[in-house]
């Protein structure tokens, strides 16, 4: 027998467990990173501030891809982007250590987007279930979904490097699945920014997706996902409607 979910005011629900992309979908990443680079490379004294986050987030970026493509290790990523940073400046510096302090600077930001709250709220109040589902080193994220407010509405945060597996992986949507009573993929919904990670992932474990595309990016890729929303109200507005 089918499990039918209801609204509070008794409307059926097509989906109960809604998935959660932190970075780029509620958390402001952008933000967050901005203000950690600017500690860690005024530390270590660094003149020119722009000209190294211009180099870095652009490399950091293309090496979080080749992570998800399993072309490098956590590890490799982790440890060496500082040095790699620095080294293209002529400078020689202990990756590992840089990355320590980055990441107790980047686990003190808490930045979310304007209207995140009352997005949570609402999706509470109409009786979905909350999770979130990231990649990212448990550390940071802690600190961030903690200094963020946000971290009561999840009955759960799921974090890549504690399941020792990450988006698109199948096993990581397993896992999760695993962990949360009486989940059925057939009422989940990842939702999320990015088409390699969130959309590719849902599609890989056979879970529906939305799509959060803020700035109307071309979809150029082969992950497909269900649904596409603009902003917070058009996600609201679509589910409302499924």
């Amino acid at each position: 027998m089918k499990v039918v979910y209801l609204r509070k005011e008794n409307t059926k629900l097509s989906y109960k467990f809604l998935l959660f992309d932190l970075d780029h979908t509620l958390l402001d990443f952008d933000a967050a990173e901005d203000v950690a680079l600017t500690q860690l490379l005024k530390e270590e004294g660094v003149a020119d501030i722009q000209a190294y986050k211009d180099y870095y987030v652009p490399m950091n970026k293309a090496l979080w891809k080749d992570l998800e493509q399993k072309k490098i290790t956590k590890a490799d990523l982790v440890n060496t982007r500082f040095s790699k940073l620095f080294a293209h400046f002529g400078i020689e510096k202990d990756g590992q250590y840089l990355a320590e302090r980055y990441q107790l600077f980047l686990s003190k930001q808490g930045q979310i987007f304007p209207g995140v709250e009352n997005l949570l709220k609402t999706l509470i109040n109409d009786g979905y279930e909350l999770y979130a589902a990231t990649n990212g080193i448990t550390f940071i994220q802690t600190g961030r979904i903690d200094h963020s407010g946000i971290a009561p509405f999840f009955k759960e945060i799921f974090i890549s490097e504690q399941l020792h597996t990450q988006k698109p992986d199948t096993e990581f949507y397993e896992k999760i699945g695993a962990r949360i009573p009486n989940f059925d993929k057939n009422y989940a919904l990842m939702i999320g920014d990015s088409l390699s990670a969130d959309i590719q992932g849902g599609n890989n474990a056979g879970i529906d997706t939305v799509w959060y595309n803020p700035y109307h990016l071309e979809n150029n890729t082969q992950a497909q996902p269900t649904y596409e929303v603009h902003s917070y109200e058009d996600l609201l507005d679509c589910l409302g409607k499924i």
